[in-house]
């Protein structure tokens, strides 16, 4: 029974050990750590007004405190801007899809939030596509944010239609909308709320792939990035991260990674 005692003490310890402190200089080398928050995909980040939350905000926040820093919250619109920052020495830690596009400029930790069959297309009043088969033909054009996870998937699946890029979110709900484009590639959760400004557009019946968001280190921070691989697969044993799914009322949207 004492050795068993023991035994989750150690453990416990282990757990909520904080970083070396080479990890710690790599992880936030200003004294803080600077989380870049996307807040243009609701499942990543949110604004209202001044203030950014969502379950980044919850995550970033709970690593920071376990490396006895605080932490710096970093609003950022679209996605290309914060992928260019990525060696700029602006943020440390970020929370994108992981995608081999993007592994020449991050490490990524093991994924903490997935869901399947979460990326689709938006079609236009009138469209007769139902299916992601329906809209890859020659000729069909399907808008996506540069640098999004949609738009990299989509420029390696597709077989036919091309992919406009566009350079955030209302530009690419927009170039559907215009009709520059037959549709517009997002998650569903985002894409449920464009069709509600838009009578007689709806999403396709099927997906072209899932999600999976992990938290991003620069290139460069070896020690930090095994920092926060490890305290990621501790946040999601402990409940952190359903806690952090919870508190942004996505409970259905996503789920923790396995």
């Amino acid at each position: 029974m004492r050795a068993s005692i023991a035994a989750v003490l150690v453990l416990a310890g282990c757990a909520a050990a904080g970083p070396s402190q080479e990890a710690k200089t790599q992880l936030a080398p200003t004294g803080a750590l600077r989380v870049a928050v996307l807040t243009s995909n609701p499942i990543i980040g949110t604004k209202a007004g001044n203030e950014v939350g969502g379950t980044t905000v919850t995550l970033g926040r709970e690593l920071a405190a376990s490396a006895g820093v605080a932490a710096q919250i970093l609003d950022y619109a679209a996605i290309n801007r914060l992928m260019e920052d990525a060696g700029k020495n602006v943020w440390d830690v970020a929370v994108v899809a992981i995608d081999p596009a993007r592994t020449s400029i991050v490490d990524f930790a093991p994924a903490h939030l997935s869901a399947d069959g979460f990326l689709t297309v938006l079609v236009p009043p009138g469209s007769a596509a139902r299916t992601m088969a329906d809209l890859d033909q020659p000729g069909k054009k399907i808008a996506a944010v540069r640098g999004a996870a949609p738009l990299m998937v989509l420029q390696r699946t597709l077989k036919s239609a091309t992919v406009l890029p566009a350079e955030n979110e209302n530009a690419a709900f927009a170039s559907m909308q215009e009709g520059q484009a037959d549709g517009y590639a997002q998650n569903r959760f985002m894409l449920r709320a464009r069709a509600a400004t838009l009578p007689g557009s709806r999403l396709l019946d099927d997906s072209f792939a899932g999600l999976q968001l992990a938290f991003a280190v620069p290139k460069g921070r070896p020690a930090a990035a095994g920092y926060v691989a490890k305290w990621v697969e501790d946040a999601k044993a402990s409940g952190t991260v359903q806690r952090a799914i919870e508190r942004a009322k996505l409970v259905g949207e996503v789920s923790v990674a396995k």
